[in-house]
Order: structure tokens, then sequence, then C-alpha cells
């Protein structure tokens, strides 16, 4: 089996995140409305999950809006993992640095896996994907989200025409994400039953780019692709992009805005007590009846 190519060097996104870690609760807006939503789902859902794990917890975002939710009651053991230990450094509970493309759980060893903006980075999401739900237990439920492709869709139009305008040609400075459309599909490919996807789009405004770019680089979300240009963003690069992105993403007040878009999928580890689909030609009542009405031939052949 032919291995997916690397897209992210995991080494560099530890070290952005070692960077980011002392100051990204000034920038992590995003990471808790992220979480605060898979609390909101988890509220929900009448079950109990004695053994939950919080992968790429970062700064503790799900435990702290688990901790003023009905739904902590339901948690009995909350795991704590990320790629950074510096991310995780200073907090009690249960904690463990680890890598979300090689998760060191056990088969059917966890009730609930949780993850809030981070799997994005993973090489092979649908691979990581596939070892969340191998540690699941049947039956066990996985809430996921993570940024998806119109995210930073301003500042990448802009710097890549401002790169073309100066240099004649331009590379990605902004990574790709995944298309909102993939999230139940992308559970699918995984193995997960009962697999639900839904976008949160979030508009941001900033009173300058330069804004913008403090945020990432505080929330340890700047671009570590294998094939980024390898030239640095000049100066005269930058002050072309910001340029741009002011003329075309100013509102009337003079602020710009920054989009991003949550994905957030929810997926069941499969089980016999799961519902299933019946088989076609299965039913046992007309649908006209149901309706009431006349049913009348689209014209097919009789088998």
């Amino acid at each position: 089996m032919t291995a997916p190519p690397l897209l992210f060097d995991r080494a560099l996104h530890r070290r952005r995140l070692d960077r980011a870690a002392s100051g990204y609760h000034h920038a992590g807006f995003l990471k808790a409305r992220a979480a605060g939503d898979i609390v909101q789902r988890l509220e929900a859902i009448m079950r109990r999950f004695p053994t939950a794990v919080d992968l790429g917890a970062r700064n503790g975002a799900f435990r702290a809006a688990l901790a003023v939710s009905d739904a902590a009651e339901k948690i009995d053991l909350l795991i704590e993992t990320d790629l950074s230990g510096r991310m995780l450094a200073g907090r009690t509970g249960p904690r463990l640095v680890a890598d979300e493309e090689r998760l060191p759980f056990a088969a059917e060893s966890l009730d609930l896996a949780v993850s809030s903006l981070a799997l994005h980075w993973t090489n092979d999401l649908v691979g990581a994907l596939v070892q969340v739900r191998r540690a699941l237990k049947p039956d066990g439920l996985f809430i996921g989200a993570f940024l998806g492709g119109a995210t930073l869709t301003e500042l990448r139009q802009c710097l890549l025409e401002a790169e073309t305008e100066l240099a004649g040609g331009a590379g990605l400075r902004v990574s790709p994400f995944a298309d909102g459309f993939d999230g139940a599909g992308l559970l699918q490919r995984a193995g997960f039953a009962l697999p639900v996807s839904d976008v949160d789009r979030v508009t941001v405004r900033y009173s300058h780019p330069l804004s913008l770019l403090r945020d990432l680089r505080a929330m340890g979300e700047t671009n570590v692709l294998f094939e980024r240009p390898r030239g640095p963003l000049t100066r005269r690069l930058l002050f072309r992009a910001l340029e741009l992105y002011g003329q075309r993403f100013a509102e009337p007040d003079g602020k710009v805005t920054a989009s991003f878009e949550i994905i957030t999928v929810t997926g069941w580890a499969p089980h016999d007590s799961q519902q299933r689909p019946l088989k076609p030609g299965s039913a046992k009542a007309r649908l006209a009846d149901a309706l009431r009405t006349t049913e009348h031939s689209a014209g097919e052949k009789p088998g």
C-alpha cells in the first residue's frame, strides 16, 4: 500500500506550538468556541463515558467548557493529550504528550474521544481517524472539529496575488484545509457508523491585518507545509499583501474581516445495537398509502 504524501512538517508544527504555548490564551477564542460546541453536543447525549480523551488539548479549552456544563457528570476520567508538552504544562489532571498520527491507546480502551482544531494538521486525516475508531470501545463516540476549506480565504488570496505581482509566481503560504462537505465522508472512510457533519462559519473583525497574523502566530497555526516557499516573507511582499487586504476586505469602519470555517463531525464505533438502513425492497408498506395519494409509474420496466 502506498503511504500518503507528507504534507505537513510535524516537527516544525511541534516547535510552533511550543513557541505559542505561553501566550495561547490570548488567541484561543476559536479553540474555546469549538470546544464549547462539542460540550453542547455531549449534553444532548444520554450516555456515560467512563474514560475519555481530548486529542490536541492545547490550553485545556474542552476541560474548561466541560467544567461549567452538566455534561461533566458523564465523564469519570478525562485524559488530555497534545503534540506539544509545553501546551500541557502547569495544569492538573492526566496529561500525555502524544502525536495524533501515532496514538498510544490500546484497542477498545476509550468510551469517548474528542478533538478540537488539531486534526487538520495530520498528514493522513483518514488514518488518524481510523486510529481513533480502533481505540474506541464498540459504540464509543468521537466528536471532532477541524478547520475547513474557507478558512483564511482572504489572506490566501492577498498573499497569492501579491507574490504573483512582485515575483511572477507564488507558492502556498497558507495551509490548505479540508472541504466542509467531506466531513461525514471522512468518518465513513475511517469506519465510523452514523456519521454526521456540520459547518460553523465564523467571521472575525480586526483593526488591521497585522493583528490577524499575530493571532495566527499565537495560536501556533502558521504554515508548516513541507512544500512551503523557502524564501522569506519579505517586507515588500508582506506590505503589498496587507495593502491588498485592506483594499478588498475592509468594512466601512476601517476594520477588516477574516473567515474561519469549523467543521464538526460526530461518529460512533460500530456496534450491533446501532440502527442500520433497511435493505432496498424490504419495505412492508407503500409510501403512496402513507401519503394518501395515487402512485404513478415513472416508466420503469418491471424486473
